[in-house]
């Protein structure tokens, strides 16, 4: 049985993926310089999750991982406000989440940076407004960057991080 598994992963060879296309990797190896340039050292960032689906989160946690390496390119999320230069919000402002955000949100110091990821983020997507959900995080606080997607990549989220820093430069975005 063994000698089988073996002569079949020889015959196979290693089965790998390959390099998305919407990910410059020229671009990504320049990331942490370009951080580096703008803040002067590593972006920390506070995550607050509105009610989402749980999807953008998982694709969050898909920037960690080694394909992409998210701490090696200088960025790093950080579990107290006080320490993060951005706050990434997730899903459909909910108004059991709202006071906690608000919260959030002023405890990070300025200048910070607000991006919203996916579609639930930027205008409510499928939960749209009702009872429980105020919708779009635009509603509630100035968002400075936005990332559409349901959920978006992991290398869409990179891209939109980097924007949002160019933003903050008032230079023309990163990636186009």
């Amino acid at each position: 049985m063994m000698w089988t598994t073996l002569k079949q992963i020889r015959k196979t060879g290693i089965i790998r993926e390959n390099v998305p296309a919407d990910l410059e990797l020229v671009a990504i190896n320049n990331i942490q310089d370009e951080i580096l340039k703008v803040l002067g050292r590593a972006l920390t960032i506070r995550l607050v999750d509105a009610g989402s689906c749980n999807g953008c989160e998982l694709e969050l946690n898909a920037l960690g991982n080694a394909y992409y390496n998210l701490e090696g390119l200088g960025i790093k999320f950080v579990a107290s406000p006080r320490h993060a230069d951005m706050l990434l919000i997730t899903g459909p402002i909910s108004r059991n989440m709202l006071s906690a955000l608000l919260i959030t949100h002023e405890a990070i110091p300025e200048p910070k940076l607000v991006v919203a990821v996916g579609d639930c983020a930027v205008n409510g997507g499928v939960f749209g407004e009702s009872y429980a959900t105020i919708g779009a995080a635009s509603k509630v606080i100035k968002v400075d960057h936005l990332i559409p997607g349901c959920p978006p990549s992991p290398a869409e989220i990179l891209q939109g991080i980097l924007n949002a820093v160019h933003y903050r430069l008032k230079k023309r975005p990163y990636f186009d």
